[in-house]
This record gives structure tokens, sequence and C-alpha cells, in this order.
């Protein structure tokens, strides 16, 4: 039987210069299965419903759901990734498994949540620029932020930006509500907070460092950001309008009605964050500085019916 190939499928703009971005995932599966004698090929994203070809097929930022098709993206962090047969972010398999923190082990959780907080929340240091000058947020505000048009084109939203952010103003109950436009939206979060506060919403835009943000709220509140994951870095409980796959750790509430309730609810929680951060990333992601990187990548291949076999790998 001929070997199967890998085919990484990424965005024109990963094409020729993938190689050189050490922050991906492609470059490592190559240096995995290259000196094994597997074969990787590197092909534009595919369109419409491919077939099973007898290759493993692996998609950036895909949402592909047959044989032969594993999907891959970062994982909210920089270093973390999703290579999953069902979907990435809010759409990955992780959103259907059980989370027991009492299965945890407290020890490596620790560990675990010392080297991400160094890494991102000592450091201000998020995956979109963020200021380096240290501006001012009110003390326990509540957190919004935006994320532009993506949820609501993928269907994730449980209900609008303008409704998300009317019923956290008229919930606040005496708090400021700061609010961050996306990095990568400024310009379409500015005018929906501008329209909130047009309707007599009391707002205050922000585009301070998150992790200045993070410190000083009482809770975040997105449709499904990451941000709510780097909010866990800090302590601080999180609040969803929308689907996800860290659902676990969260408040998501699906009807405005809601949102008091969820607010009430998250600022009592005693959720162990340390736990939930090393159960999310550390035991359901492919992490590129883990030890053993390479066993967890070849695992997952081999789930997807592709081992060292089949894949002609010689181990």
């Amino acid at each position: 039987m001929t070997p199967a190939r890998i085919v990484l499928h990424l965005p024109d703009s990963y094409l020729e210069t993938f190689r050189t971005r050490k922050h991906l995932l492609y470059n490592r599966i190559e240096d995995v299965v290259g000196p094994k004698g597997g074969t990787v090929e590197v092909r534009g994203r595919p369109s419409g419903r491919p077939a099973a070809d007898g290759d493993l097929h692996i998609v950036d930022n895909g949402r592909f759901q047959r044989q032969g098709y594993l999907n891959s993206c970062t994982a909210y962090f920089e270093g973390f990734w999703h290579l999953d047969p069902v979907g990435v972010l809010a759409e990955s398999r992780i959103g259907a498994r059980i989370y027991d923190p009492a299965q945890i082990d407290t020890v490596a959780a620790d560990r675990f949540f010392a080297q991400i907080h160094a890494r991102f929340a000592a450091t201000r240091r998020s995956r979109y620029r963020q200021a380096r000058a240290v501006v001012a947020v009110p003390q326990d505000a509540i957190a919004v932020f935006l994320q532009g048009p993506s949820p609501m084109k993928l269907g994730h939203t449980h209900c609008s930006v303008g409704d998300m952010l009317r019923t956290v103003a008229q919930a606040a109950d005496g708090r400021a509500v700061v609010v961050k436009p996306h990095p990568l939206q400024q310009a379409m979060g500015q005018a929906q907070i501008a329209e909130a506060q047009a309707k007599g919403h009391d707002l205050t835009e922000t585009n301070a460092n998150v992790h200045d943000i993070l410190a000083r709220a009482s809770v975040t509140v997105s449709i499904n950001s990451a941000v709510a994951l780097e909010g866990f870095q800090h302590g601080k409980p999180a609040i969803l309008f929308g689907k996800s796959d860290f659902h676990h750790h969260v408040q998501t509430v699906r009807h405005p009605d809601d949102f008091a309730s969820a607010l009430q609810a998250a600022l009592a929680s005693k959720t162990d964050y340390a736990k939930a951060l090393y159960w999310y990333f550390g035991l359901n992601c492919l992490w590129l500085e883990a030890s053993d990187f390479e066993a967890r990548l070849l695992g997952i291949l081999a789930e997807a019916g592709f081992d060292a076999d089949r894949l002609g790998l010689q181990i």
C-alpha cells in the first residue's frame, strides 16, 4: 500500500512563508514527519465538500467533519493549537468533553498556571498588539470585549452586540462598564459603542492593554473572546453571550434577561482557574513547547486513522 501523505491546506499568506513562522504548527509537523520518511505537501485551502482520497488533510481554520480531515487553528493563546476532527475554537470537540476538577492534578495545574502567567499576564502580552503605556481603568469594572463580525458570521452568538451592551449597562448595578473594541476591528467596535451610548447606556470605551483591564476588572463579558481565558490568569470570572468550547468554566447567557443572575453567579464563582487552564490548554490542546509534543501530535494523527504505518513513518 502506498503511504498516505499529509496535506497542509494553508491560507495564501502562509504558503511560501510558514516554515519561517516559528509560532505555527505546520513547520513543526514537517519537522516531526519528514525525518521519519513521511510526505508533507502544501496546498491552498479546499473549497466545497472535497471527498476523502486516502491522504490526511489538515485545514487551517477549517470546519470539516469527515474521514481524512483535521482542522487546525491557534487555540486562543500563542503556542497552543487545535488539531481537531470536529472544528476549532468554539466548535472544537473540547466543548463536548467532561471537566471534573477533582480529577486534575493540583501540582501540575499550579505549575502550568505559573508558566502561563509568567509568559502572558506578567509581561502584559496578548495575541494582538496591546498598548504598552498603562491606562487608568476603574476598579471592579465590568469589562466588555468586542470581537468584530466573526461570531455572528459563524453562528456563535446568542444575541446581538447591541443587545449585549444594553443588557450589561442596565444590569451593572453601579459598576463602571468599560468596553474595548477588537484590535483588528477598531472602527466597527467604536461604532457599536457609540450607538449604545447614543441610546443612553453608560459605557466607557477603552483601548488599554487587556491585562491592565483584567487586573482591575471584576468580571469579563464577551460573545466568546479569548480574553475570557486571559482573565483566568488574573483570577477573573467570565460571562459569555455565545457558544464556546470552554463553557465549563464560565457563565453562558442565552437570553439577555439571564444576564443579571449570570453576573451574580460569576462574581460568587469559586472556580479554580489553574485547573481550568491546565485542563483546557495543557491536557486538551497541542502545546508547541511541551516536552511530549511529538508523541501527542502522532497520537492525534493515529486517532484520525493515520498511524505511523499508514503514513509510512520509520519510528
